[in-house]
């Protein structure tokens, strides 16, 4: 059986795009099972899976990222990964739905699970925005903050990978004095060519330099600006609309919003993007990994130095989840 990959919420499990991709793995929150259960629950997907990649975004709440670090603990394996990449929700979905597009690949587990942050790179997320008098997520401005309170105020927000906000009229959507802002992501995809450049002269979000589909996710935000006005100039190969993930609404800090998200369809182009990359075997685990980081036991690829006692430095097998830290894009 391919590697399960797991979320928290059904509306993280985006739909099979083909027959060859598995669904993923909705663990039940503390609410609906308790720890026994839960225990349960674990060790059967383990027994049956092998290995399980669970999508643990900083933005759940805390019962339920408590839960799935003291499941880990008590079962005390290293066959669990928890990722704590911090994307929008929708974008979330997307990632998880590639992991499980590669999970039917010639991928080991440890490549697997360290291949998320890679993929997150090249996943353009944003949204169309009401309000962003309460946003904190981009940079906002004081001159965008006091606009928010005019009734017809929209913005168009790029939270990944690179943060970029600009005011559209509330009419045509027509963007007005778009900048870049800078801070909270760094640029890991490679956003540029005719695409990006289109985009960006028009004051819109700049979009990427490769071929992508576009997913988008309506709020109480009655517009038609992400599919009629961004999908074209950003030139993707084909859009999709899904309903809004419950997190949408707080990670935007607005329920008036349309969500969306650009990333790589094809399986294949993730393959390949993957195979690309070096592979390592983790120092502590023993697994495979690409990157700098384990997404199994969270260890560095480079070894810490001895203690100064001449003992072995603990790694943070059980600790927390892939990198403490988030991951530096």
């Amino acid at each position: 059986m391919p590697t399960a990959i797991a979320v928290t919420s059904a509306d993280l499990a985006l739909p099979a795009p083909d027959r060859h991709t598995p669904p993923a793995v909705v663990l039940h929150p503390p609410g609906q099972l308790d720890l026994a259960g839960a225990l349960a629950e674990t060790s059967a997907l383990l027994e049956r899976h092998g290995h399980l990649v669970v999508f643990v975004p900083p933005w759940l709440p805390t019962a339920t990222v408590q839960r799935l670090h003291t499941v880990r603990a008590i079962l005390e394996t290293d066959r669990i990964a928890l990722l704590d990449l911090d994307l929008p929700p929708l974008a979330t979905a997307l990632l998880v739905r590639q992991l499980r597009q590669l999970s039917v690949c010639d991928f080991s587990p440890g490549v697997i699970a360290s291949a998320a942050r890679l993929l997150s790179h090249y996943i353009h997320a944003g949204a169309l925005l009401g309000s962003v008098a309460k946003l904190d997520r981009v940079p906002v401005g004081l001159k965008a903050h006091a606009r928010s309170w005019s009734p017809n105020a929209q913005f168009a927000v790029l939270a990944h990978p690179t943060p970029h906000l600009v005011r559209l009229s509330g009419s045509g959507g027509k963007a007005h004095g778009g900048r870049a802002a800078h801070g909270g992501h760094g640029s890991g995809a490679r956003s540029g060519g005719a695409r990006s450049g289109a985009a960006a002269g028009a004051g819109l979000p700049p979009g990427p330099g490769f071929a992508t589909h576009l997913t988008f996710a309506r709020g109480q935000l009655a517009s038609d600006w992400v599919a009629a006005e961004l999908a074209p100039a950003w030139q993707v190969q084909g859009v999709m609309e899904n309903p809004l993930p419950a997190d949408s609404t707080v990670w935007w800090a607005t329920t008036k919003l349309v969500e969306f998200a650009a990333a790589i369809p094809d399986p294949a182009v993730l393959y390949q993007l993957v195979a690309s990359v070096r592979r390592e075997q983790c120092h502590w685990c023993g697994l495979e990994l690409i990157g700098d980081r384990c997404g199994f036991c969270a260890a560095p690829l480079a070894a810490p130095p001895p203690a100064e006692e001449g003992g072995r430095t603990a790694a943070p097998a059980f600790s927390g989840s892939p990198g403490s830290s988030r991951p530096r894009h």
